[in-house]
């Protein structure tokens, strides 16, 4: 397991050009596994499929599911390195683990995916719907009608496809999760296609777990603030990357493994009193709703 280091205030890391970014290639890496955490074996025996879950809150939440006893399904698109990092951390703890690279816009990857998860598992019990791109732009000027529906495609209509390939194998108990972000609930000037999409994932995750409560499917979501992933140097310039997260009450940014203990709740029957409910792990910034 990679051992907790130090948190730091700003940090310098060279730009990336390409989404969703390779977390291999980051400096100083990203935090997934703290030694710190305690399994307890709150998933044992379950299937999850973690979409985005090669690398930055998708990995960390994918090997604390490991630790948790939970079989992972992890789909990316085209971060091979990563991903076998990450299988390899997960194998490290005698967790089980496959991946399966494609591309979650596509409604017919997204059933296959779900397919595959279920025939070598033989079931599936957690969804966690997490892959997500950004393009900031100055304003809304820049953002072209193809970057709108790219953005859209990725971030939501891509949990859309997962949850409906899903249900035909969740059963009573099962749970499925959706990342959004803090800039569904104060808004990104930079980040307006982003932001909408995220805050269209808080609407889908309330509507949704309205939608399948008789089915005793719980649906919440996790709002994440500025944390350290490979989508940060991927997509700012390297004069924000220094300063990112800085500017939240805890005066850092945050790490994967720091939002990871959300999601595990979440999976795990400690919620079972939740549905429709959103968690918010973002340096202390105060959010309505």
């Amino acid at each position: 397991m990679q051992k907790s280091s130090a948190k730091k205030k700003a940090r310098k890391a060279a730009a990336q050009k390409q989404q969703p970014g390779m977390e291999y290639l980051m400096e100083p890496k990203p935090e997934f596994a703290s030694l710190k955490y305690k399994p307890a074996g709150k998933l044992s025996g379950k299937t999850a499929i973690i979409t985005g879950g090669d690398s930055g809150i998708g990995r960390a939440v994918a090997v604390a599911f490991a630790r948790e006893g939970c079989n992972v399904a992890i789909i990316y698109l085209n971060e091979t390195r990563d991903a076998e990092f990450t299988r390899k951390a997960i194998e490290e703890i005698n967790g089980k683990c496959i991946l399966l690279k494609g591309d979650i816009s596509s409604e017919k990857f997204c059933a296959k995916a779900v397919n595959a998860c279920v025939k070598k598992f033989g079931s599936l019990e957690v969804v966690v719907n997490n892959a997500a791109v950004q393009y900031p732009r100055e304003d809304i000027t820049q953002i072209t009608s193809r970057q709108l529906e790219k953005t859209f495609r990725i971030n939501l209509f891509s949990q859309f496809y997962m949850v409906k390939a899903a249900l035909k194998h969740l059963k009573e108990g099962s749970t499925i999760i959706n990342t959004t972000s803090v800039t569904a609930y104060r808004g990104s000037g930079h980040l307006i296609d982003y932001s909408a999409t995220k805050g269209a994932i808080v609407s889908f995750t309330r509507s949704l777990s309205a939608g399948l409560v008789k089915r005793g499917i719980r649906v919440n979501g996790v709002a994440p603030g500025p944390i350290w992933t490979p989508l940060i140097p991927a997509t700012f310039p390297p004069k924000d990357v220094a300063t990112f997260g800085t500017d939240v009450p805890l005066g850092r940014a945050g790490q994967p493994e720091e939002t990871a203990p959300c999601y595990v709740f979440l999976a795990s029957d400690d919620s079972s009193y939740m549905t429709g409910q959103i968690l918010h792990p973002n340096g202390g910034e105060i959010v309505n709703g």
